[in-house]
């Protein structure tokens, strides 16, 4: 798979609700944190969105898309100056699947999904995307807006495959929403995301999670990025926001996170899988960067699987 592939693939959405909102101005509405990613489709009219932490807001029009894949609490306004009423008082009564009017609506009509993600790891690797996705392009908008309303319909009126298709849908609109943002170019922002775009940098990542257990140096992912190793790891570093070693690190012990969660493999495999000649110098990568042992992180899996089912 190539890299962006490869990152989503580990983030196994699941815990799907969807519905509208149909708002009349004037009108603000405060949302709260969320776990997983949300992401919406702007049927009619026009609305301010702010999200903590990104200084500037953002100008909704008919037709746009947004996905908010970081979990921070954000705000839609007819006026960003008034003061916002908590959105858990609208949404208490709200149905999954519904729609819901408030203030008489006709400001802002906006349909979209929430889902939740399996991975213990969800966090690290949302935290490696961008805080909001815009989307204007109008072929990037239809393909998101079918997706939002066929996701929907499955949730308003099951059948028979309709959790995988359901799943199948979220990835969609994830994968469409980062390849449009993607688009912008590399100068688009920090990240491995956005070192995508630098056909360079691109080789270097993709070598990486082609061969994970690889015994990589910074010289060979160089000539994969056909530069210097100086110029490389200078690029790499500016464009990626880690040096090439530390990304390798990272995406070893990510991918070692997803085999204590799903599979039934010890730890000295996982590590040998993963180039590590000793388990004691594999959990010593593994603490550093994941925060914990991996028993211990092994040991978290059901309960979070618990968790996010309740």
């Amino acid at each position: 798979m190539d890299p962006l592939s490869d990152v989503l693939s580990l983030l196994k959405p699941r815990s799907y609700m969807s519905g509208g909102l149909d708002v009349g101005a004037p009108l603000a509405i405060q949302f709260p944190r969320h776990d997983g990613i949300k992401c919406y489709t702007v049927v009619s009219g026009q609305a301010w969105l702010s999200v903590d932490g990104v200084a500037e807001p953002v100008r909704l029009g008919g037709g746009d898309c947004f996905l908010l894949p970081g979990g921070r609490p954000f705000r839609l306004a007819s006026d960003l100056g008034l003061t916002p009423i908590d959105a858990s008082e609208l949404l208490a009564a709200k149905r999954n699947g519904s729609v819901g009017t408030v203030n008489g609506g006709g400001s802002c009509f906006i349909v979209g999904g929430h889902f939740t993600l399996a991975a213990n790891h969800a966090g690290k690797l949302l935290g490696m995307l961008p805080p909001i996705v815009h989307i204007r392009d109008a072929t990037a908008k239809a393909t998101l807006r079918w997706a939002v309303e066929r996701m929907m319909q499955e949730l308003r009126e099951p059948q028979a495959g309709s959790s995988m298709m359901a799943q199948h849908l979220a990835q969609m609109m994830l994968v469409q929403a980062l390849r449009v943002h993607l688009a912008d170019g590399p100068g688009a922002g920090v990240g491995w995301l956005f070192a995508l775009a630098d056909r360079q940098m691109a080789a270097a990542i993709g070598a990486i999670h082609d061969e994970p257990a690889r015994r990589w140096t910074v010289e060979a992912l160089a000539d994969r990025a056909g530069m210097s190793r100086s110029s490389f790891a200078l690029r790499f570093k500016e464009k990626v926001g880690a040096a090439p070693m530390d990304y390798l690190t990272r995406w070893r012990m990510l991918l070692a996170g997803d085999r204590l969660e799903n599979s039934g493999d010890p730890i000295s495999v996982i590590a040998r899988m993963l180039g590590y000649e000793s388990e004691s110098a594999f959990s010593t990568a593994f603490k550093r960067v994941m925060g914990c042992s991996p028993r211990q992180y092994g040991r978290r899996a059901p309960a979070h699987e618990a968790d996010q089912a309740a």
